[in-house]
């Protein structure tokens, strides 16, 4: 038996591990590495095995970073199944879809720079197509429901366990047997930070003897999420009384939805004016709201009764979904009084770019980050402080009011990441999906257990 590690080592993307038992090649997810362009690049790689030769997939959940390289993978020649829960499934087919269209754009993109600056591209292939994605969707199989152990092939049996991290979010644990040997691994996938009022905490893991978990914050503590939303509040207010707007760069799946939550309780609360007028201008984001409201399984059990009673939490007078770009392009000419919330969080693509460029040099507005940002994203660069950044080939002041609210984080932080660990009781523990310094802060803290930090390829016997 084999685990082997191809994303996410020693960096925060591109989750992708491997298990080898009893003539079965499992993968645990396989997610886009993002940030840089050296990270788009490394995308287009080779996988580090052979995609033809994996038997199933299973998907912890449907971030771009966990499931972003399954086209791929298929484009490549899998033709095995892939295993994830029922509102997993759907976010999946929207966040890839998106992501294929979003390939063939930058595809585009480079065949137009071709000729324009003599610059030489290895290929204007996009990484792959809309139709590579819609083929990918025939391999989704067998639907895993939290808490049930079924039988992923002879001598594998899989759990899938309540993550609290999106909608659908899952860690998994695998018994694996093999001859005489039997072993267990538990992988964490990205475990949600407890206490959040519209999905349930991450469930109590079962003991493993090996664990492979994340570690985004494993050097931090979050802000509570009560001061988190009153720091919230307070930003909008304060933009508003300087007549500016405000813009959130924000994750589609799970922060959108939070967020319109926590905006329509500000009007409810009065904390926010009735007339406040928030700008959904993210089409990702919409649909994602839309499968947000089949899966009321997923959700703490106050909201959960909130949708029985026929009341909807994302629902607030000024809401407005913005699907068509025209709609987008005319939110440019409101210059006060707007919440606008586009993708994407990282603002490493999406229509979040555009809202940058016409508010980021404006005194009076202010860009509110709400999630983490990777190395190397536009979102990180205004977080640390550049005072001009390069957006669509204009070089923008930053002279908005830059707010940085990390109690909403999706992620459990470095208190929340070491007790989940220490109820595995894992004899050995490998990390990833972290920076590395994050990671070596992360594993001074282990006890009881002997601690790996694989590098990309890392081959270890189970």
């Amino acid at each position: 038996m084999k685990l082997s590690f191809h994303g996410a080592d020693r960096s925060v993307t591109g989750s992708c591990h491997l298990v080898e038992c009893a003539g079965k090649r499992i993968l645990i997810d396989c997610g886009l590495h993002q940030g840089s362009r050296e990270l788009d690049e490394e995308n287009a790689e080779p996988f580090g095995f052979d995609a033809a030769g994996i038997d199933y997939v299973l998907l912890t959940h449907a971030h771009l970073d966990h499931c972003g390289r399954l086209p791929l993978l298929a484009k490549r020649g899998f033709r095995g199944e892939i295993i994830t829960t029922s509102a997993s499934r759907e976010l999946a087919r929207l966040v890839m879809l998106d992501a294929a269209h979003l390939h063939e754009e930058d595809a585009r993109y480079r065949a137009r720079k071709v000729g324009h600056d003599g610059a030489s591209h290895a290929t204007n292939e996009p990484l792959y197509s809309t139709l590579d994605a819609m083929n990918c969707l025939d391999y989704f199989g067998r639907t895993a429901i939290y808490s049930q152990v079924f039988e992923v092939a002879a001598g594998v049996h899989a759990t899938f366990i309540d993550a609290g991290h999106i909608l659908g979010s899952a860690s998994i644990f695998l018994q694996l047997e093999e001859q005489s040997h039997s072993t267990s691994v538990l992988f964490s996938g990205d475990l949600g930070n407890a206490g959040r009022l519209l999905l349930r905490s991450p469930a109590q893991p079962p003991h493993a003897e090996n664990v492979v978990m994340e570690t985004t914050y494993g050097d931090r503590l979050h802000k509570q999420l009560g001061p988190s939303i009153d720091e919230f509040y307070e930003a909008i207010n304060e933009t508003f009384k300087r007549g500016g707007n405000v813009i959130i760069p924000t994750f589609a799946l799970e922060r959108a939805q939070e967020l319109l939550y926590f905006l329509s309780q500000g009007v409810t609360q009065g904390r926010l004016t009735k007339s406040t007028q928030v700008y959904l201008d993210s089409p990702m984001a919409i649909s994602a709201t839309e499968i947000f409201r089949r899966h009321p399984e997923c959700f703490e059990p106050a909201t959960a009764k909130l949708f029985q009673e026929g009341h909807d939490p994302f629902a607030l007078p000024g809401l407005h979904f913005t699907r068509e770009t025209a709609e987008s392009v005319a939110i440019n000419n409101i210059h006060g009084g707007a919440i606008i919330m586009a993708g994407s969080g990282m603002c490493t693509g999406g229509r979040v770019r555009h809202h940058l460029q016409h508010n980021l040099g404006r005194a009076d507005s202010s860009i509110v980050f709400v999630g983490y940002a990777a190395i190397g994203t536009l979102a990180r660069r205004i977080i640390d402080g550049e005072k001009q950044v390069n957006i669509f080939g204009e070089n923008i002041p930053v002279r908005a009011r830059i707010y940085t609210i990390n109690g909403f984080s999706a992620h459990a932080d470095q208190a929340e990441l070491l007790a989940w660990q220490k109820q595995t009781s894992a004899k050995r523990t490998f990390l990833v999906h972290g920076e590395e310094g994050t990671m070596k802060e992360f594993a001074a803290h282990l006890v009881d257990t002997r601690v790996e930090m694989p590098g990309p390829n890392q081959v270890f016997e189970l």
